[in-house]
């Protein structure tokens, strides 16, 4: 996939967000059947979330502002995928508005990232403060390669 998105035809491009629209893989080497995304939910994955790792966890934080955390669903599907989803409510439109300007979007969102072989996927924990959400992963002990020494003999 290139950086700079087709600006031709291809539906799937968003020129503020090359990566929306996919599974973020950081391993690409590795396969996931399914990985496409319908192009229903591709004018909606615009949600921009944060992932960090430190050397305890994996930190994702997305940015909800003005969405409850009943609206907003974190799941982590087979093939080792977080996918974080929800949907922004339209505001109600009254006959005597006039409305001179609308940028906040409203609907279905949803991100879909694939987590590593070191994320232990039975404890995510999900908590949401002052619309933002964070998803904590941890990750398992890295195995340090033992070591046997061997008697020389002679």
């Amino acid at each position: 996939m290139s950086i700079i998105p087709s600006l031709f035809g291809n539906p799937r491009a968003n020129v503020f967000d090359p990566f929306s629209l996919d599974v973020w893989d950081p391993f690409p080497a590795l396969s996931f059947p399914g990985s496409e995304i319908s192009k229903e939910t591709s004018q909606l994955a615009n949600t921009r979330i944060d992932w960090k790792e430190t050397p305890e966890a994996h930190i994702f934080r997305a940015d909800l502002p003005g969405i409850k955390k009943e609206e907003v669903k974190v799941e982590v599907e087979e093939g080792r995928v977080l996918q974080i989803s929800g949907e922004r409510s339209r505001e109600k439109e009254e006959k005597t508005d006039k409305w001179h300007r609308v940028e906040r979007s409203s609907g279905k969102f949803l991100r879909r990232f694939r987590l590593p072989e070191n994320a232990k996927i039975d404890q995510v924990k999900a908590s949401m403060e002052n619309g933002v959400l964070t998803v904590s992963i941890p990750k398992a002990e890295e195995k340090k390669p033992e070591v046997k020494s061997v008697q020389i003999s002679g």
